[in-house]
């Protein structure tokens, strides 16, 4: 498998010390390396979460192990998701996966030759990404009834199936946006915010801290107009007052099915951006690991650190916790096939 980009995270300390009857027998991560499997690519939101989240979990594993990265896009993290699920489980490889990579499995995306359900869950740095949407201020929507009734709206996103493609189409089903046009094939999500800008696209979802991060002038200048919000989890939105009396996207729920279809979007969205282990590696390391995780989100270094790369603080999920929200996940077949419906490139289906 070609890789992306490789790149040395934290070089392990080396040790001087000389083998000898009396030592403590060293740690089993000493003076190893851990590759890090990153399923999506360098830069962005979720890439500064895992640096911040990496550069403390490496000091609280015994023996101090070098981190290397590779980064891995395709499919949302389902590139990567394979070649976790398919590497050798000795604890010396660790998968860091998008949310989409568990939305993928749970839908039965084609490509996904990975299990959610046997994977070992080392907690994530995020339990809940809020996202707002948004339009150019020169498209003249300047109220959601415009965006609604105006036809052949142009709303970028990264690719067919990513979760911000997933949401463009959810809002246009659920509200019935008159034609609109999902425009998709960007890397990252910085040149969906160029080609907003160059007026090639109208409108966009994109997550919170990202938007006040990365394009805060849209939000100082009013450089754009804000529509809704959709909360993850239910109530959580970023402190910016600029979100505070934006509606939710629950508020146009018309029915128990698109109450449950959002359950289902918000859901996916909680699982964040999991640690992950393959298959079969051994109870030992597991626990090594998790130990390391859990030390990492009790860390006051780790939430300083996060605050400084990302611009958030983070709301970590343990991993117990997170094991039990992949136990969790809502798996209702009739819910499922109306996702894969709206996730598609094919046609919107017809509002009931």
């Amino acid at each position: 498998m070609k890789k992306l980009a490789v790149m040395i995270l934290l070089a392990a300390p080396l040790s001087l010390a000389l083998p000898g009857e009396g030592f403590p027998q060293a740690p089993f991560y000493e003076g190893k390396t851990i590759n890090v499997i990153y399923g999506g690519g360098a830069g962005g939101t979720v890439d500064l979460r895992f640096r911040a989240t990496a550069s403390v979990l490496q000091k609280h594993i015994p023996g101090k192990p070098a981190l290397v990265v590779e980064y891995m896009p395709g499919g949302g993290s389902r590139k990567a998701g394979n070649h976790l699920y398919r590497a050798r489980p000795d604890g010396l490889t660790m998968g860091v996966m998008l949310s989409g990579f568990v939305h993928a499995a749970v839908l039965g995306s084609t490509g996904v030759l990975y299990d959610i359900d046997k994977l070992i869950y080392l907690g994530s740095p995020t339990s809940g990404e809020p996202y707002i949407f948004l339009s150019r201020r020169e498209s003249g929507l300047n109220t959601f009834e415009k965006l609604r009734s105006a036809s052949g709206v142009r709303i970028g996103s990264q690719s067919v199936g990513h979760p911000l493609y997933s949401l463009a189409r959810i809002l246009a089903y659920m509200t019935g946006m008159k034609e609109p046009k999902f425009i998709s094939g960007f890397s990252q999500g910085i040149e969906v915010n160029l080609a907003l800008t160059q007026g090639e696209l109208d409108a966009r979802w994109t997550l919170q801290p990202t938007l006040v991060r990365e394009a805060r002038d849209w939000v100082e200048q009013k450089l754009v107009d804000f529509h809704m919000v959709i909360e993850v989890p239910k109530g959580r939105r970023h402190p910016h007052p600029v979100f505070a009396g934006l509606p939710d996207i629950g508020q146009f729920a018309q029915s128990e099915k698109d109450r449950k279809l959002l359950a289902m979007t918000r859901a996916f969205s909680v699982v964040g951006s999991p640690f992950i282990l393959p298959p079969g590696t051994p109870p030992d390391r597991v626990q090594i690991l998790r130990e390391a995780m859990r030390k990492t989100f009790n860390d006051p270094e780790f939430y300083a650190q996060f605050k400084k790369l990302v611009g958030e603080d983070p709301a970590p999920s343990m991993p117990e916790d997170y094991e039990k929200v992949i136990r969790e996940l809502p798996r209702d077949r009739e819910i499922i096939d109306l996702f894969n419906k709206l996730a598609s490139a094919d046609p919107l289906p017809p509002r009931p």
